[in-house]
């Protein structure tokens, strides 16, 4: 049971002139795929870490988070690692579901834990990774259930069967014959032992899968992490190529808008005669909307402005004239008639 705030896994491989210039160098092995720099980010801070710490640094940050009961948050920790030779990645590790909360946890676990998957299985754009251990049944298993709610036609589920070393048996009759259907398909994955580093658990997984009686007969394209890394590559790739021309159609859009936000804006005037231009333009203009009202009785250019309509203007100030006669005319003879009483 994982109760834990989402991690967000980013590696980003780096060349030779960003290793030279990075002053986070780090190197934990011969091998020429070392880690360079690696750090976490969770509530505005930053904590550098290495290989051997991440572990013991995410559980420091998730008890910073969600404290020490077993709690969940939607607070995410993101694990930034810059390494030559990776795949440039970002993964979201998601809690497990877990039906009966234990002492600590709310009532409501459950429901906080489904809120939280299913807002980062919802976009169209998500991959859904599915780890299954080869030991359960695939048919009953909650979390193909779960992404199948979003995603009806597994075109972006992608299945990885952890723990193919612990029960081989059958394996490959599950994985090669689609016993239960993933779109994007199965890698089997060896887990790692104990505190075997990277370096030491991927040579040993290729020879599980080289030497095994039962899992030899996988397909090599359907096993080991490497692969796994480059079929998720391959897949985001696919995704960003079908968004591109949608992208491109709303950058068009935004630019067509600033551009005829720019156009009425006032020019930036640099001398005399510009200025002496845009005046006669605005004189031009003036007089020829005057023209319009008055002598052509044309209001294309103030449709909805009522008080721009000249005759319908002209009737409104007579009449407001009439009005003013009107009350001065009766003002007047109250007065004459006021000095004749008193005369």
């Amino acid at each position: 049971m994982a109760t834990t705030p989402p991690p967000f896994a980013t590696t980003t491989t780096i060349n030779k002139q960003q290793r030279q210039s990075n002053s986070t160098y780090l190197a934990f092995s011969s091998s020429s795929c070392h880690i360079y720099s690696s750090y976490l980010e969770y509530e505005g801070k930053t904590v550098s870490t290495f290989e051997e710490g991440m572990s013991n640094a995410i559980n420091t940050g998730t008890e910073e988070i969600a404290g020490k009961q077993k709690c969940v948050s939607d607070n995410p920790i993101t694990l930034i690692v810059k390494k030559k030779c990776v795949p440039d990645l970002t993964m979201v590790d998601l809690p497990g579901l877990t039906r009966v909360p234990v002492l600590g946890q709310p009532e409501d676990i459950y429901e906080q834990i489904s809120k939280i998957i299913m807002k980062y299985f919802t976009p169209k754009k998500a991959i859904i990774l599915n780890a299954l251990s080869a030991t359960i049944d695939f048919s009953t298993c909650k979390s193909i259930m779960t992404s199948r709610a979003v995603d009806k036609s597994v075109e972006r589920t992608l299945a990885v069967v952890t723990k193919s070393n612990k029960v081989p048996e059958d394996l490959h009759e599950k994985v090669a014959t689609y016993d239960v259907n993933i779109g994007l398909g199965y890698v089997c994955v060896s887990n790692r032992i104990g505190k075997e580093s990277y370096e030491e658990a991927r040579p040993a997984e290729a020879s599980l899968f080289e030497t095994h009686p039962l899992l030899s007969l996988i397909v090599k394209s359907m096993v080991a992490i490497p692969v796994l890394a480059q079929k998720l590559v391959k897949i985001q790739a696919s995704i960003i190529g079908k968004c591109l021309p949608e992208i491109i159609k709303k950058v068009d859009e935004k630019h067509t808008q600033n551009v005829s936000k720019l156009n009425t804006l006032p020019w930036k005037l640099n001398n005399i005669v510009e200025v002496m231009t845009i005046f006669v333009k605005v004189i031009g203009s003036a007089k020829e909307s005057l023209a319009k009202l008055l002598l052509r009785g044309e209001y294309d250019e103030f449709l909805d402005d009522k008080t721009m309509h000249c005759p319908a203007r002209i009737v409104e100030l007579l009449n407001e004239y009439s009005l003013q006669r009107h009350s001065l005319s009766s003002s007047v003879e109250e007065e004459s008639s006021k000095n004749t009483l008193s005369s």
